[in-house]
């Protein structure tokens, strides 16, 4: 008994010992499971990291401007008014817009024919006029019209569309597109008289070199896109919606555009080629999208 008891002091402290490794060994297994599945990359090949909203963009602290970096606080406001319509003549407009939009269509067979540089003008200042959160008007558009340059822009993105359509996009999304008739190839890039290649500026910077914060960037200019495609409709051209996959940073860099921009959209613009053909989609009726309470 007695040597029982000198022991279990001893006997006591191995267990609290033994019971103290294996939970620290359980912390460090639980510690590296939790980076392990932090640094896992998601299981998504075929997200563009270049077009990730950067709502969440993580920006140093020393790197942010405290002061307002908006509109001049004492900013004066003035009086305004809008041209007032008779319902008779709001309606007859309300119509006549949506027959005119209604005729817009994805179009991939753009013919060469010169487009006046004047509209194109015209169109962009239009996109501009855009709504943009706190006014930081975050797009820039770049228009291309040089033959050389559009051919690269062709080059790059048939490289990385090939491989989207092998590898990144997935069974399904290649299959979705398959009625549509569209694949890797991208005629019009070469022949349509501009390219529109539209970049929301995921940050500004003021004249002290620190960043300016641009809020909702992404949604901002994705309005302005939409701006822009009413725009294009009213004067008579097409275009085709184009969101190049993984091609953002390589069209930057040929286009010399600066780090903050991300490549969002890109627009083939001129008029239909005289053979061009449409899939015959039909569009949701107004009860399909719209609520009413």
């Amino acid at each position: 008994m007695v040597l029982f008891s000198s022991l279990t002091p001893v006997f006591i402290a191995a267990i609290c010992v033994l019971i103290g490794m294996i939970l620290k060994s359980t912390r460090k297994s639980s510690k590296k499971e939790k980076s392990d599945t932090k640094n896992k990359p998601e299981s998504r090949p075929w997200v563009d990291e270049d077009l990730r909203d950067s709502t969440d963009l993580h920006v140093e602290e020393d790197d942010i401007d405290e002061e307002w970096q908006g509109l001049d606080e004492n900013i004066a406001h003035v009086s305004f008014s809008a041209e007032r319509y008779s319902e008779d003549e709001m309606i007859k407009r309300s119509k006549e817009f949506y027959e005119l939009l209604n005729k817009r269509r994805t179009v991939r067979f753009i013919s060469d024919e010169p487009v006046p540089k004047e509209v194109i003008d015209n169109v962009i200042k239009t996109a501009g006029t855009s709504p943009s959160g706190a006014h930081t008007e975050p797009w820039t558009f770049v228009v291309v019209h040089d033959p050389e340059i559009k051919h690269k822009v062709r080059e790059i993105i048939e490289e990385e569309e090939e491989v989207n359509y092998r590898k990144r996009m997935g069974d399904k999304w290649v299959h979705d597109l398959k009625r549509l008739r569209t694949n890797w190839i991208k005629e019009y890039l070469d022949t349509a008289p501009y390219l529109i290649l539209i970049f929301k500026q995921v940050y500004g910077r003021l004249p002290n070199g620190k960043k300016k914060t641009h809020y909702y960037n992404e949604i901002s200019v994705s309005i302005a896109c939409g701006i822009l495609l009413a725009a294009l409709q009213n004067v008579g051209l097409v275009t085709v919606t184009s969101t190049p996959l993984n091609c953002g940073p390589r069209l930057r860099a040929l286009l010399q555009r600066p780090a903050n921009e991300k490549l969002l959209l890109l627009l083939p613009v001129g008029y239909p080629s005289k053979d061009a053909t449409v899939p015959n989609l039909t569009r949701k009726p107004l009860d399909d999208i719209m609520v009413v309470m």
